[in-house]
């Protein structure tokens, strides 16, 4: 077909015009075979009302052709129109050796509604109608997958395992194995992973791999897959945290915080990032650095509260209460959307000699904080000092009545009890 070849190196050469004049003529003149064929390659290319237009054409003369009303109904898919398809596609007659492709199809359509039930009726009837096609086993296996019916997916694809591994560009060891760790069956979906990797290594693969290794706990096997991985492929951004976290479980704080930084050079607008180096930073006791990278969170996401919270925590221990307070009225954040804010406020005004706002605070939290011990110390002490020592009894009864051989609480309601006497 000269014709068809000559539009499309026009098209690769990136002449349009000469290519639409010639176009025409298939469109106008051109035989059956020179309209089905240019549809063909154009749908491939992404001109659809083109592609359309020369299907259509065909359709006016063969009306009921099912390979003519497939390629339509894939093309108004690639357009968007999925409910004009589906109306395309039921109308192809069941005598037509096209009809267990339409039925697949059709599955395809009902499952992307999230009609379920119905794509799988259509599947089961396509497989009634064509037993030995393994594809259909493989569509039963994606429908039942995304509905987490783990079972019915593992014996649709295992019937696939029994003839290929390896079916429309996806390796079914590996579909199995993301499919079993994201049901948590981790153990259980390392043996998948490993049979797909000696068949491709594939980064995908490898990230699932080590991904799932993180989740059991091999440490060990996570750093070594994800590093591998970082090597294939520096700039698969979604390896850096999880290997950050991996150095962290095993105390390699450094590897940890020097992965963080890689990660940011290739995912500068990773908050996630900013934050896991901010906490590395802390625990190596790199308190500026740490600073640093949880401001740099806070750029990327103002409502961080995590960053928010963790700032707060380093400046409470520094003695930095007006950066508490500035850091809170800065983000407009509501202290009701965040209990600790309110604790954390108090605690700030404490330090600053601000009582009575402390005490409004203290109050607040209380509500969301009744029953948390740290909190309830905090409280009482701070009522203590404020020589309110009715209220800081109470406070003490409630916890010597949670923790009843308390000597600590015993200690100070006695004493309050004294100076009560006293006074």
């Amino acid at each position: 077909m000269d014709r068809i070849n000559k539009i499309i190196q026009l098209l690769e050469n990136g002449q349009h015009k000469e290519a639409l004049d010639e176009y025409n003529v298939v469109l106008n003149s051109g035989s059956h075979e020179e309209k089905f064929l240019l549809g063909e390659e154009l749908f491939q290319y992404g001109f659809l009302d083109e592609a359309r237009a020369l299907i259509e054409k065909l359709l006016t003369i063969f009306p009921e052709e099912g390979e003519l009303l497939i390629l339509l109904a894939e093309i108004l898919v690639e357009a968007g129109e999925e409910e004009q398809a589906i109306l395309v596609l039921e109308t192809i007659s069941t005598n037509d050796a096209n009809f267990g492709q339409s039925l697949l199809l059709l599955a395809d359509l009902y499952q992307m509604q999230g009609l379920y039930e119905v794509s799988e009726n259509k599947i089961l009837q396509a497989k009634e109608l064509l037993p030995n096609e393994i594809i259909i086993d493989f569509a039963l296996g994606e429908l039942y997958g995304e509905q987490g019916e783990i079972a019915k997916a593992m014996k649709a694809y295992e019937t696939v395992l029994k003839e290929t591994n390896e079916i429309a560009g996806v390796n079914i060891n590996g579909r199995i194995a993301d499919l079993l760790s994201a049901s948590g069956a981790f153990e259980d979906a390392l043996v998948y992973y490993d049979k797909a990797l000696n068949e491709k290594l594939e980064i995908n693969t490898l990230f699932g791999y080590a991904f799932t290794a993180l989740q059991i706990g091999y440490n060990r096997t996570a750093i070594e897959k994800f590093t591998e991985l970082k090597s294939l492929d520096p700039e698969y951004h979604s390896l850096y945290l999880p290997l950050a976290s991996a150095y962290e479980r095993e105390e390699e704080l450094e590897n940890s915080l020097r992965t963080v930084q890689e990660g940011i050079k290739q995912d500068e607008f990773n908050k996630e990032l900013f934050f896991k180096g901010g906490k590395i930073a802390l625990k190596l006791g790199k308190q500026e650095e740490a600073e640093t990278y949880l401001r740099e969170s806070l750029v990327l996401d103002p409502g961080y509260i995590e960053a928010v919270l963790t700032l707060n925590k380093l400046f409470l221990q520094q003695e930095r209460y007006e950066d508490v307070l500035e850091l809170i009225r800065e983000l407009d954040l509501v202290h009701e959307d965040e209990p600790q804010l309110l604790w954390d406020s108090a605690l700030a005004y404490a330090g600053l000699e601000e009582y009575s706002h402390a005490l409004d605070n203290y109050e607040r939290a209380y509500t969301y904080f009744k029953n948390n011990e740290s909190f309830l110390l905090d409280y009482g002490y701070f009522l203590i000092e404020e020589g309110k020592n009715d209220q800081a009894a109470e406070i003490f009864k409630q916890m010597l009545n949670d923790d009843p051989t308390n000597t600590e609480y015993l200690d100070i309601l006695e004493r309050l009890s004294d100076s009560e006497n006293f006074s």
